[in-house]
């Protein structure tokens, strides 16, 4: 299974969920907008400062909901916010970690200073992303480089390789 995918074969790879959880965050927003803007126009109370008032706490669900664009080449993993970018060079980890809270989160830092949170299930949902930076992580590990979170990234391979057997399988109606 940890084969089907490799680096090697990849120069890059981008979250293949995002256009379509993007799309969920404006149509979230719009539909609150469209919600508060009919119960203000069926009671009769929509006014100019309302309806901009709708409007923005529309944009503000859409702002809040819209996922983090994530990209990774064999050397970088890039997360690209609505007003910031992040990159962190995978080939040069110093630690990974896995952070527990409300939503997981899984923490990459290089010896460069470069810092990048992202969600594990982006990685679990995106094999080709999940390789190039598992392939880098290797590279760091036998550069001496990755001292801390050998254990956090094994865990994610398992869930990674678990995930791809259970799509196998669904796909060919096992």
């Amino acid at each position: 299974m940890a084969d089907i995918f490799s680096a090697a074969d990849l120069t890059s790879a981008s979250d293949e969920r995002w256009a379509g959880e993007a799309r969920g965050a404006v149509w979230c927003g719009a539909t609150l907008c469209a919600l508060l803007l009919g119960i203000d126009t069926l009671s009769g109370q929509l006014s100019a400062w309302r309806c901009a008032l709708w409007l923005g706490l529309g944009v503000a669900l859409t702002v809040v909901l819209l996922p983090a664009r994530i990209t990774a080449t064999p050397d970088r993993l890039t997360v690209r916010g609505l007003w910031r970018r992040h990159t962190v060079r995978t080939d040069r980890l110093v630690s990974v970690r896995c952070v527990d809270g409300v939503a997981q989160r899984l923490v990459l830092r290089d010896e460069l200073g470069g810092r990048v949170e992202i969600d594990p299930q982006v990685l679990v949902a995106n094999p080709p992303l999940w390789r190039l930076l598992d392939d880098a992580a290797r590279v760091s590990e036998r550069r001496g480089l990755l001292l801390c979170g050998g254990t956090a990234l094994r865990t994610l391979a398992r869930r990674v390789d678990g995930e791809l057997a259970r799509t196998v399988f669904r796909v060919s109606g096992l």
